[in-house]
């Protein structure tokens, strides 16, 4: 199963501030809030919700096409994507911009205040799909993340257009999306993708219901932080999977591409949803136990062991059997 990732490719500058940041507002003026953060500690990591899942995925053996734009800036790191099993040859380089760069603070209660500043990746939008089938033999599937909006619009228009099944997956963007975008995204997916917060956002924004929501979707698939994810299709059960007991916590940036990285690769190996989602838990867990997206090594045998603590030796021997 051929699966391409749009999304963000980026540079992540992670700051840590010894304290809690609710501390520091002051309720009556928060129209007017001007603060200042003096942080313990800097780590510059590699990042982008594109590159993220494509980085868990190749790490997981699934050969991904990771779609987006960069800079002139980003030959180090796709030669590190290439070399986790990433297919980087549709990445698309700008010759006037730097690689996109997000800068975040996070508190001791792990709360996070960041800025994204897009860079190159606003070219993203010249980028077709087609042109990405026809050299990799066709795309059986495509995890439309968060990225340049028209370059999402058009990607989504495009797979419909094509009839390419495709995942819609707003995470950061659905802030700055009205309900009339949100609608025009998530219509038709074959998978849509959210934390709780932003199942609540999508519903308030377009003004559909749950029901309605999965009527028009085929799968809704939303994290629930330490509670796991829970799986939902018109007409069926929900599935919900908790997640393995993390060994450190560390930092939570990048724990929701870890679960589409796992939940993906999943898909592509054709086992269950619920396997699918089990995998995803699990990639998630390592990278909460490690500062940064990109840090985390999936060794097979450790990995492996607290698989089947978690989920069993019937659900282990499945998923070994695909796992390289």
């Amino acid at each position: 199963m051929r699966i391409a990732v749009t999304g963000s490719i980026a540079n992540d500058h992670l700051m840590t501030f010894p304290g809690r940041f609710a501390d520091q507002f002051v309720a009556d003026q928060l129209h007017t809030v001007s603060l200042s953060f003096l942080v313990d500690s800097l780590e510059i990591r590699r990042g982008g919700v594109g590159a993220n899942i494509a980085f868990g995925m190749g790490q997981l053996g699934a050969n991904p096409i990771l779609v987006g734009a960069a800079g002139e800036d980003f030959e180090e790191y796709r030669a590190w994507l290439d070399r986790h099993g990433v297919d980087t040859e549709s990445v698309h380089i700008s010759e006037l911009r730097h690689t996109a760069r997000f800068v975040c603070t996070t508190d001791e209660a792990h709360n996070q205040i960041g800025s994204f500043y897009t860079g190159a990746m606003s070219e993203a939008r010249q980028i077709e799909l087609q042109t990405v089938a026809e050299r990799v033999g066709g795309l059986d599937l495509v995890c439309i993340s968060a990225d340049d909006p028209e370059a999402m619009t058009r990607h989504t228009e495009e797979c419909r257009k094509r009839g390419i099944p495709f995942a819609a997956d707003f995470s950061q963007q659905i802030a700055r999306m009205g309900g009339e975008d949100i609608r025009a995204l998530m219509e038709g997916a074959t998978y849509l993708f959210s934390n709780e917060y932003e199942k609540e956002l999508i519903e308030t924004k377009t003004g559909w219901s749950d029901k309605e929501i999965l009527a028009k979707v085929g799968t809704r698939v939303v994290t629930l932080g330490a509670k796991g994810v829970r799986i939902e299709r018109e007409g069926e059960e929900p599935i919900v999977v908790g997640v393995p007991k993390e060994e450190a916590k560390a930092d939570p940036t990048g724990v929701g591409d870890a679960f589409r990285a796992g939940f993906l690769s999943g898909l592509a190996w054709g086992v269950s949803l619920e396997r699918a989602a089990q995998i995803g838990c699990m990639v998630a867990t390592l990278v909460i136990e490690t500062v940064g997206t990109q840090e985390y090594e999936l060794k097979r045998a450790h990995f492996m062991e607290r698989f089947t603590t978690q989920y069993g030796e019937e659900a282990a021997a499945e998923v070994a059997a695909h796992l390289k």
